[in-house]
């Protein structure tokens, strides 16, 4: 597993971080001054300021003190090896019921790492385990990252959305093949998240409880095993979109000879599905309450979207249709 170790650049009282993590702030100070888990910046006021790594290191300390290990021998250890233990099978017991395949998720932004680590969020999610290989501090360390575990979904916190910011992280997705995508950010201008929509991202705009990012996450999953058997599939996590409209446009203009025109109806379906599918997540983003009901709705329409996909792929090959983006 991969973690960055570049501190962040944002500080908080040891009550915020109290507030935050659910631990006492008599715990903090003594993991603190006994054990040494921390160094906190301290003013002149003698204010102890905790950088957002103290956040990520008391959130696995909490998780593995409850889970029976000794403060005293995991204090000192950094946030590889704490993380590297809490991924351990018996010492999960807060992490989610996973009825089938875990999902193995890598997360840039320390801040968004901690509320995916948190029991709260944990709650939120009830039908996978995720499993948190890599935790990068920002797009840069994520570009020289190895993920060695190979991630199946990347999640991103960025502060603002600009062209460059685009071409990163669409440069990341190519070099690791991540199924899913999902790109959580505070400022953008309308036509940079468009496009990033249009290229298979999934992207959400702050403020996203965490009951929201829950459900969100849980949009991109199977939600149980039994509809993997249903859609014929094992996998976890649904493929992002691969084909533009532009190309399914120009595929359901094509004549063939197959019966029924199969190329023209399977294009026009999956572009039926890939809106439906874009809707759902918009109803996720605009309804919390229903909020569960569009995750489901989302997932079945990615996946049925995933298989019309791969039987394009198929008559694509049979009919020797080029499927490159700008193809003649």
């Amino acid at each position: 597993m991969n973690t960055s170790a570049t501190p962040s650049t944002a500080l908080y009282r040891i009550g915020a971080v109290s507030k935050t993590t659910g631990i006492p702030v008599s715990t903090l100070r003594i993991w603190e001054t006994r054990y040494g888990a921390f160094s906190p910046v301290k003013t002149e006021g003698k204010q102890r300021l905790f950088a957002e790594l103290d956040v990520s290191k008391a959130l696995l300390l909490k998780q593995l003190s409850q889970n029976g290990h000794a403060i005293s021998t995991i204090a000192n250890l950094d946030l590889a090896q704490l993380r590297r233990m809490s991924n351990l099978p018996h010492n999960t017991p807060n992490t989610l019921a996973a009825p089938g395949q875990s999902v193995s998720l890598a997360v840039v932004g320390l801040s968004m790492a901690n509320r995916i680590e948190s029991k709260k969020f944990a709650a939120g999610l009830k039908q996978n385990q995720i499993n948190v290989t890599d935790v990068l501090v920002d797009l840069t360390a994520a570009s020289e990252a190895a993920f060695a575990d190979r991630p199946q979904v990347l999640l991103i916190k960025v502060n603002t959305l600009q062209t460059p910011v685009h071409t990163a992280i669409q440069k990341l997705i190519q070099q690791h093949a991540f199924a899913q995508t999902i790109v959580i950010y505070n400022f953008a201008p309308d036509a940079v998240v468009q496009a990033m929509k249009f290229s298979g991202l999934i992207v959400r705009r702050e403020p996203i409880s965490d009951s929201e990012l829950a459900e969100l996450l849980q949009s991109v999953l199977f939600v149980d095993q039994a509809r993997a058997q249903e859609f014929g599939t094992t996998g976890a996590v649904i493929a992002s979109r691969k084909y533009s409209d532009a190309t399914l446009s120009r595929v359901a203009g094509i004549s063939t000879n197959v019966l029924c025109e199969c190329p023209k109806h399977v294009a026009e379906l999956i572009s039926q599905l890939a809106s439906f599918e874009e809707y759902s997540q918009e109803c996720l983003n605009q309804n919390a309450d229903d909020a569960h009901l569009h995750a489901y709705l989302r997932s079945i329409s990615g996946t049925a979207r995933s298989l019309f996909e791969n039987a394009l792929e198929k008559i694509a090959q049979h009919e020797g249709i080029d499927l490159r983006e700008g193809a003649g």
